[in-house]
């Protein structure tokens, strides 16, 4: 759509930008730059900083109007412009004295943030591809389209300005496509197809966060179990440095006093490579590193530096049992100095403590292990033994290391809240997998992440999400599936008004927790979309079950519409007395919307779970192709 309205000339406004924009004092919020979409009939806040006390102007493309306000003592200002009907391209001045600055190729449509974790962030193509990629690229030249990627950073405390990669907004083509989130994207591109305007998309996702992660303080505090991360965080100022000293002295200390076993059953621990990728497979915790090493009778009484490499997250190092040193992070290589004083010919012991709070621990690979002391060099490359003292997955709850992006508050700060001014039409959100075996804890947590959004960006704002797709070993009966939980979990969500959930279970991958088909995920949260805020008479909802009944020692379900299961026999379903163990049912359909249930070791079945599993089998779809969401009802 290419429209113009009446209002300042295109080309009065790029020649005003000539004068002074190279020197200018004025700075502009970071998402407002050229070839942004402001949201259509609403508001444009313009925010930014200029010269302090003084009046700044604002000249929009797409009105005569000049907006003015003065800027406070700190130079801040923000004025309120009114945004027009679909259209552009405009451009907009800010002006303060004889400083200006302008904004170039601005589209007026509907602006929509998405938001979540991998399966969100996942791209077009790059560090996952989805299907039909190539095809996808070779489309994007749609200029109507843009993208705008929020800078991953993390922080403790609120910012106020967001940053941006490739400098804010871009038009939508074969190359911007690429790195940029796929369902994201392909939203985007079904509803303009659809309505015809223009569209931005905001991509402030990051792989592997949970949702408190992207919930405020007042948001998590009012969560359940979340005390110890908050008297971390007020104890200490914020401060993640101090945080992470004070988390890392209480885990050193719960390790200390685990047991160890003997040294005959210390193991080897190869230096050439990351722990998971040799002895200790996706383990996340705290393990003790030690060594033998001579020093010769020529470098007693001399100074010996200890290369110990990269190691992750932390360690703190011991020779003979006294300290020389502590570090953190696997690209920071470590050299610790014994003091000559310690230094004698003989043996002596190295002993490293080292936390590994998530992904890859221990030694990193990089770096020439050896402790040197003048000509001498002693290697330090193998020999090494370990033990497991204190394994997080066995504690009641994980530890998260507080300068880290999994850490309550650490993206909301800085990636959600520094967006309040974009004024926005909705968000789609796909998230949930980094909070699997917490369900409890995230069904109101995630009705308080909407609520802090919410309260920025108005509170009837939009707010769709993905139930998450099917992973992990096929079984027909898992009636306590951690997976099945945090789905029903992100249903809670379902009891705020204006959100709706677009089912995903059926386009897993039992291998692959990114499944490529992220075509059909965009078009069920376009769907909801197109329906509630755009007005087309589409169907986005599967039929939902209504009632249930025992006759004659079988399951009867009744649905609120027409079923079309895949195949004839109906699967996916377990059932239960009222008192005993879950079996898989045998399923009929008895009519369009009655479906009955039967299995020979259930007798007067009266609990039932429809894709309770974490890779469900079940078949049930609406009419219209949309698949009927897990359930259970007991």
């Amino acid at each position: 759509m290419k429209m113009r309205i009446s209002g300042f000339s295109l080309a009065v406004l790029l020649a005003m930008f000539a004068v002074g924009e190279a020197d200018c004092a004025i700075k502009l919020h970071g998402y407002i730059t050229d070839n942004m979409v402001i949201q259509r009939d609403a508001q444009l806040n313009v925010v930014g900083t200029a010269a302090k006390n003084a009046q700044v102007e604002v000249f929009p493309g797409w009105t005569d109007q000049v907006y003015k306000g003065v800027s406070d003592a700190e130079g801040r200002f923000d004025i309120k412009v009114a945004t027009p009907s679909a259209g552009g391209p405009y451009a907009m001045l800010v002006k303060c004295g004889k400083d200006r600055t302008g904004v170039r190729n601005i589209l007026s449509g509907d602006v929509w943030v998405c938001s979540g974790q991998s399966n969100m962030e996942f791209p077009v193509k790059g560090w996952g591809t989805i299907m039909n990629a190539d095809e996808l690229i070779n489309t994007a030249q749609r200029p109507d389209i843009r993208l705008f990627q929020v800078k991953r950073t993390m922080s403790l405390l609120p910012k106020e300005d967001c940053q941006a990669e490739k400098g804010g907004w871009v038009e939508c083509n074969p190359a911007t496509v690429q790195p940029f989130s796929a369902v994201g994207y392909l939203f985007a591109r079904e509803i303009q197809d659809s309505v015809g305007i223009p569209i931005g998309i905001v991509n402030a996702s990051w792989g592997g966060t949970p949702a408190e992660a992207w919930t405020s303080l007042e948001g998590v505090r009012s969560a359940p179990d979340f005390d110890e991360e908050i008297r971390l965080m007020e104890g200490n100022a914020f401060d993640a440095d101090k945080m992470t000293e004070k988390k890392n002295s209480e885990l050193m200390d719960l390790a200390d006093d685990a047991k160890l076993p003997p040294v005959s059953e210390w193991k080897e621990m190869p230096t050439g490579k990351f722990w998971e990728d040799s002895v200790l497979p996706k383990f996340d915790g705290v393990v003790f590193l030690k060594k033998t090493i001579d020093i010769p009778q020529e470098i007693a009484g001399k100074p010996m530096e200890i290369n110990l490499g990269g190691l992750k997250d932390y360690d703190v190092a011991y020779f003979n049992g006294k300290e020389i040193g502590r570090g953190k992070g696997h690209k920071n290589l470590r050299k610790y100095t014994v003091p000559a004083g310690m230094v004698k010919g003989g043996k002596a012991e190295l002993l490293v403590k080292v936390i590994n709070y998530h992904g890859y621990g221990g030694f990193s690979g990089k770096g020439k292990l050896q402790a040197i002391s003048g000509d001498v060099s002693i290697p330090l490359d193998k020999g090494w033994k370990f033990a497991e003292a204190l394994n997080f997955a066995k504690m009641q709850k994980k530890p998260v290391a507080p300068y880290s992006k999994y850490y309550p508050t650490a993206l909301y700060n800085t990636m959600i809240k520094p967006l309040a001014p974009m004024t926005v039409k909705g968000v789609i959100w796909y998230q949930g997998c980094a909070n699997v075996r917490r369900d409890k804890q995230y069904g109101p947590l995630i009705k308080n992440m909407i609520g802090d959004w919410r309260s920025q960006w108005g509170k009837d704002m939009p707010f769709y999400f993905v139930q998450l797709a099917g992973f992990g070993r096929p079984m027909y009966c898992q009636p306590n599936s951690s997976y099945a939980n945090i789905r029903e979990a992100q249903t809670k969500a379902l009891e705020l008004d204006n959100t709706a959930m677009a089912v995903a279970v059926d386009l897993g991958n039992p291998e692959d927790i990114h499944p490529q088909d992220k075509q059909t995920v965009a078009h069920r949260l376009a769907l909801i979309a197109l329906n509630r805020d755009y007005g087309k008479n589409v169907n986005y909802e599967a039929p939902k079950c209504i009632f249930k009944e025992t006759v004659d020692n079988k399951l009867r379900l009744r649905f609120d519409a027409k079923l079309k299961p895949r195949t004839c026999a109906v699967t996916g379903f377990i059932i239960s007395p009222e008192e005993g163990k879950y079996f898989e049912a045998t399923g009929k359909l008895v009519d369009d919307c009655t479906i009955e249930l039967s299995s020979p070791y259930v007798k007067n079945p009266v609990n039932v779970k429809y894709n309770w599993t974490a890779y469900p089998n079940g078949n049930l779809y609406g009419t219209d192709g949309l698949p009927v969401a897990p359930f259970r009802m007991d």
